[in-house]
């Protein structure tokens, strides 16, 4: 399942959340307070983060909930991000969600409500291009694009030969230019698109698909690097 960082001040909440988050699969780290949230974004890979918005001041500077989502969309644009907040006033919502939240939950809330949006969020999340065309420009003047619907990518002006698992593959690592993507998240979205009854395969297939990938992307500007023990992680070559 999914590595989450719940960020909630109130202790009873949160050591809760934790325990529930942690009975339905996933692994959690807790904080209560926007400086230990950032430190560990920073430092770990996680796949989704459960925010509150009320947080209190750290050594007298204020450090709420928004200040953090607006810094996690510069920083880390494509994680996902689940508002959990005590605000519930429309014009607090509209505030959470032009900052950058994926979903909004207000308290008092159901833990089967809030375990379903999460699993929802996750799920769109890991989809290789739900938000349209995906593209990355690199040096000295390439573009990869990719189709968000079909099996189709261009490398400049030039079609790419792509199978379907190439596509679901590349549009994954795309969507997380210069981040980890898990094996487990890949074989994760290739189960949900392969047909009933169809056979994903193991970590050797990704091998196999992640080497195709490699030559069709030789003098691009962009190479998938194999992170050990972790995943992979397509990024931009210095020029």
């Amino acid at each position: 399942m999914a590595h989450l960082l719940l960020v909630e001040d109130d202790e009873l909440l949160r050591d809760g959340l934790c325990a529930q988050l942690r009975l339905a699969g996933h692994s959690v780290d807790a904080v209560d307070d926007g400086v230990q949230a950032k430190a560990l974004l920073e430092s770990t890979r996680l796949d989704g983060v459960v925010l509150d918005l009320g947080l209190p001041p750290v050594q007298g500077v204020a450090m709420d909930g928004i200040m953090v989502l607006r810094w996690i969309r510069q920083r880390l644009p494509h994680l996902p991000v689940l508002v959990l907040t005590a605000r519930d006033d429309i014009d607090d919502r509209v505030a959470g969600l032009n900052a950058g939240a994926d979903d909004y939950l207000t308290k008092p809330f159901d833990m089967a409500e809030l375990l379903a949006r999460l699993a929802a969020m996750l799920r769109r999340s890991r989809m290789p291009a739900f938000d349209g065309t995906l593209q990355a420009d690199a040096p000295p003047a390439h573009r990869l694009r990719l189709d968000p619907q079909l099996p189709m990518g261009w490398l400049d002006e030039d079609a790419m030969e792509l199978t379907h698992r190439e596509w679901s593959l590349l549009g994954l690592l795309l969507k997380h230019l210069g981040q980890v993507v898990g094996r487990e998240d890949v074989l994760a979205v290739w189960q949900t698109q392969a047909p009933e009854g169809g056979v994903v395969g193991g970590s050797n297939a990704l091998e196999v698909y992640v080497h195709r990938l490699r030559r069709k992307l030789q003098g691009s500007g962009l190479n998938i690097r194999n992170v050990r023990g972790l995943g992979y992680m397509l990024e931009l070559q210095a020029p």
